[in-house]
């Protein structure tokens, strides 16, 4: 692969809970804006799902709750058969190329279809020719004496990721597939979705990975190896606690008790040490969410792509109800740190938040208006 960070650029949800035909623009760092009901949580988790399955997740991962992502008013066809639709765009060195997914809900989940297209060429194409077996008929691009190739894929992943493992890379057309295939891999992979828990944060916690979980659950843990490790990514996080959690802030630190577990405090600088536990739940959301923004891969439960070098990936943030809970001067300050941080390439980030109003004046945020 060329040199270049692949990202996605578009997300499209045809057909899925609540949204048709909607296309919706993504930039270093997006906000999805509105009404509650205006489905900004589904596109959130459409990306989500997506992420997964570029990472090798069955489709009953990507979907637990296939169902649920049935359009509302989506009528059964003659076999009892519904289903929705979703894709992307990622940018990269080969270019846009557009990845477009058609799943079955009901009467079983299944993905029976599949595009891969760029520059108008369509790379792999997956289409349910015998239902009663669980594979798709797969054609991808070839350019040689062939000008395509054709064989069965398992109906439970995405093909997209398999193409590495079926296409032997010997001609100019086959290479091609594989390089747009690896774009778009690479440019889903590495999602944190977020959302932080205050009382699932509030408790000791045992010694584990030190990766830290989407609820945020082991807060105690993170801060703990973060503040040995990186002290000067600790020192900034330090620095946006003292600015908007009430009191002195000295430190963020992190004790190893003699039961093994580890309690997070807030050194208040004059001999006090405040546990976590005591702070509301605006606070613990606002030092939870700076913390992801401030780290990265290694230290976030990841799933990146191991066959690529970290410098040409970029981790994503999903971030829903990004200003849950906060007040004004919180939620200013984390969009502020996180159009910071992804100016400088550290991350991308894609949220969502109910109230956009002083949002939009942030250099380097999209926001884009949902409406329900």
């Amino acid at each position: 692969m060329r040199s270049g960070r692949s990202h996605l650029t578009e997300l499209r949800l045809s057909a899925f809970a609540g949204h048709r035909r909607v296309v919706l623009p993504l930039g270093p760092f997006t906000l999805f804006a509105g009404p509650s009901g205006c489905g900004k949580s589904s596109a959130l988790r459409a990306y989500e799902a997506l992420a997964r399955l570029a990472g090798g997740a069955g489709v009953d991962e990507a979907f637990p709750d296939p169902v649920g992502c049935v359009p509302e008013r989506a009528r059964p066809d003659a076999q009892r058969r519904r289903g929705f639709r979703i894709g992307c765009t990622a940018d990269g060195p080969e270019g846009p190329v557009r990845l477009d997914v058609a799943v079955q809900a009901e009467p079983e989940l299944r993905i029976v279809g599949e595009r891969l297209s760029a520059n108008g060429v369509v790379l792999l194409e997956t289409a349910l020719r015998d239902p009663s077996r669980p594979w798709v008929q797969a054609a991808w691009h070839t350019a040689g004496q062939s000008p395509v190739t054709r064989a069965p894929l398992p109906d439970d992943r995405l093909g997209t990721a398999l193409l590495p493992l079926r296409v032997a890379g010997k001609t100019d057309g086959q290479r091609r597939v594989l390089a747009a295939a690896e774009q778009m891999v690479v440019a889903l992979r590495s999602v944190f979705a977020c959302d932080p828990r205050p009382d699932r944060m509030r408790g000791r916690v045992p010694v584990g990975s030190g990766r830290l979980m989407s609820g945020c659950d082991n807060l105690a843990e993170v801060l703990w190896r973060t503040r040995v490790e990186c002290g000067r990514r600790h020192a900034r996080l330090v620095a946006a606690v003292r600015a908007r959690c009430a009191g002195p802030v000295a430190d963020v630190a992190a004790e190893v008790l003699a039961d093994g577990t580890v309690r997070a405090v807030l050194d208040r600088g004059d001999g006090t040490r405040t546990e976590l536990g005591r702070l509301g739940d605006g606070e613990l959301r606002y030092l939870a969410l700076s913390l992801v923004l401030l780290t990265g891969p290694g230290v976030l439960e990841v799933d990146p792509a191991g066959e690529v070098p970290e410098a040409m990936q970029t981790l994503t943030v999903l971030a829903d109800g990004l200003d849950r809970g906060l007040d004004p001067g919180q939620r200013a300050e984390v969009v502020r740190l996180a159009a910071l941080m992804c100016e400088r390439g550290h991350i991308r980030v894609v949220g969502a938040v109910s109230d956009a109003s002083g949002v939009a004046e942030v250099d380097g945020v999209t926001v884009v208006h949902l409406e329900p």
